[in-house]
């Protein structure tokens, strides 16, 4: 199994931060990979178990499960369903903590999953600095640091 972590600071409060991010559906309007993102059957947004199906901007399709959504914990777990990226198992979570000094956040993104031995180095790459750190990235932007 592999495991990837990145954090990163926000400078906004974990309200503001949460508010952004906590639509299921909305990858799109803070993930600047993300072109397109739909629910499938109609679902709400914040229901367990509901599927969202995107494209990102380079034309992969993706889709994932909402396993579980927290509004007092600010996270959000989710798993791949289907992803052109080869891997298996994938478990991801975004957990958000107030920082008390300044009204900022600690932004964590982790994830677990299988793949072949011989793609792991490009994959923990490509998640953990393309996905990870570029939707932080976005954030940080976003709410002007």
């Amino acid at each position: 199994m592999v495991e990837i972590y990145i954090s990163s600071v926000i400078g906004a409060s974990a309200d503001s931060v949460w508010a952004r991010i906590r639509d299921f559906n909305g990858l799109p309007s803070w993930h600047p990979a993300i072109a397109e993102s739909r629910i499938e059957g109609g679902a709400p947004p914040d229901q367990v178990g509901c599927v969202r199906a995107f494209h990102t901007k380079d034309g992969g399709f993706i889709r994932e499960k909402l396993l579980a959504l927290s509004d007092f914990e600010f996270s959000v777990t989710y798993s791949i369903l289907e992803s052109p990226m080869g891997v298996e198992d994938y478990v991801a979570t975004i957990k958000l903590t107030p920082v008390t000094d300044g009204g900022r956040t600690f932004a964590e993104w982790s994830a677990e999953f299988n793949c072949a031995a011989d793609r792991e180095a490009e994959l923990l790459d490509f998640i953990g600095n393309g996905v990870f750190q570029g939707g932080f990235d976005a954030l940080k932007q976003h709410f002007g640091g």
